[in-house]
């Protein structure tokens, strides 16, 4: 058996590797047209950084795991092809700003169609909308020169974290394969499950139908975002009336009806997933005819935005109501921990405001580069999910420095925001960095990791997100 793979990003790379490391005698090739992004997967620096990555992709690379940007061979000898492009939302038109911009994956299944001579299974691995499995279907279909072959559509949608990808691919929660219900259709999934089933019980392979695996990923992505909402929206009750969103949260989360997980008041949430899968969710609603619906999902959004424009606020409001040329040290730029990618992050919307209102951001990130963070804060609203936004232009901003280290990003500054929860922030030397700093000295947790009370101790004025507020920060008027 051949597996081939479009698109090598945050998705495909890490799947097709852990498929090659389970499947020894299955050969799996990777195809992407960007051969920038080829060459590092067959380096030793790869495009993503993503812990454990490195050791399967060398395990098995060259072995029964190819990196290539010959698509057509690849494509056209696979038996079974996964696509996993780019699904972006769509920025003008019909459905601007929530729709899926399926350019990319209409590309895809052309090429699978111009190149095919034998049957296909085309497994979705994108996030797509509803229905997409049964348009891609007729472009299949009416682009295949040869009569005899068939293409059998599967959706299979990833439900992995960053930061835990190789964990979540070697232990899932669920598989979910869904296909059409017919005999062609039971036996591509069957196929399917004969690979998961090498390393995965077969009681966490779930089965389903077409529509209701592509709605179960959208659904979701929409459920786990809606959580952080919901402890975000209390957060900012919290701060208004002496309460601690810790506590709230760990109250609640021993209800065993209601569990621990997604309960950390934050920033806001970010990543390539949850606002586009949401705003999809919306869309495909609005399409159906059911606005109530739509409009319940959007208000996920719209708490997201709230939450990050309120930490902004506060910035502001408690540095004496400016910023203007005030030096502000940002710890942290990737949307979470363990992780370089800065897709949605919520610092890309926190520095803006502040360089809107005159600071001067000093961005320290241990795994992002400054050529990323330049291009995320120059770029327009959703255009990171374009294929060639890595290769856009990178245009340096006046307001904006990017500091080699921590020290370097405090050093002279006015105030730190915590905007990622990086484990190394933890055990920094605060007391150095005060003295280094301009005072008063504030520190504004977006993540509630730092001990607020030894920096109060050092002489910080501390911004927990959710806590009570420190005297220096209330108003009393």
């Amino acid at each position: 058996m051949k597996i081939a793979c479009i698109g090598a990003g945050y998705v495909g790379g890490p799947t097709m590797a852990m498929v090659a490391l389970k499947c020894p005698e299955i050969e799996v090739v990777v195809v992407d047209l960007n051969e920038e992004r080829i060459a590092a997967w067959n380096s030793d620096k790869l495009p993503i950084y993503e812990p454990g990555l490195f050791e399967v992709v060398k395990e098995c690379r060259g072995r029964n795991l190819f990196f290539s940007t010959d698509t057509r061979k690849h494509v056209g000898e696979a038996d079974i092809v996964f696509v996993s492009v780019n699904t972006p939302t769509k920025t003008q038109g019909i459905g601007a700003g929530k729709a899926a911009d399926l350019t990319y994956w209409e590309g895809a299944a052309r090429l699978i169609a111009s190149v095919s001579t034998s049957s296909k299974i085309v497994v979705e691995k994108s996030t797509v909308p509803v229905k997409t499995a049964e348009a891609i279907g007729k472009v299949l279909k009416r682009n295949c020169q040869d009569p005899n072959v068939q293409f059998e559509i599967l959706s299979n949608p990833e439900f992995l974290a960053e930061g835990t990808a190789i964990e979540d691919l070697r232990h899932p929660d669920r598989v979910l394969i869904g296909g059409a219900e017919t005999e062609s259709g039971q036996k591509a999934i069957a196929t399917l499950a004969s690979v998961y089933a090498h390393w995965i019980p077969r009681e966490r392979i779930l089965t389903a139908n077409l529509w209701s695996a592509e709605l179960a990923k959208l659904t979701a992505n929409a459920f786990l975002a809606q959580r952080i909402s919901s402890i975000n929206a209390i957060s900012a009750l919290c701060e208004a009336t002496g309460a601690d969103v810790q506590q709230v949260a760990h109250a609640i989360g021993t209800d065993s009806r209601i569990g621990p997980k997604f309960l950390n008041a934050s920033v806001g949430f970010g990543g390539s997933c949850f606002q586009k899968d949401i705003l999809n969710l919306c869309y495909v609603c609005e399409s159906v005819g059911l606005k109530e619906v739509a409009e319940y999902w959007f208000q996920v959004v719209s708490m997201n935005d709230f939450q990050k424009q309120r930490f902004v606020e506060r910035v502001i409001s408690a540095m004496f109501n400016t910023v203007s040329r005030k030096k502000i040290a940002v710890y942290g730029f990737a949307f979470k921990k363990d992780t370089g990618d800065t897709r949605e992050t919520p610092a890309i919307d926190v520095c803006k405001g502040l360089i809107r209102d005159g600071a001067k951001c000093s961005i320290y990130d241990p795994e992002v580069t400054p050529e990323q963070i330049f291009r995320d804060l120059s770029a327009p609203k959703f255009e990171w999910d374009r294929p060639n936004y890595n290769r856009s232009a990178s245009h340096m901003l006046e307001n904006v420095q990017v500091a080699s280290d921590a020290v370097a990003a405090a050093e002279g500054a006015h105030a730190i925001c915590v905007l990622t929860e990086w484990d190394a922030f933890k055990t920094y030397d605060y007391q150095a960095l005060y003295d280094k700093m301009v005072k008063p000295a504030f520190i504004f947790d977006g993540r509630n990791i730092l001990d607020h009370t030894k920096l109060r101790e050092i002489g910080f004025i501390v911004y927990a997100l959710g806590k009570p507020l420190d005297p220096f920060l209330q108003k009393n008027y």
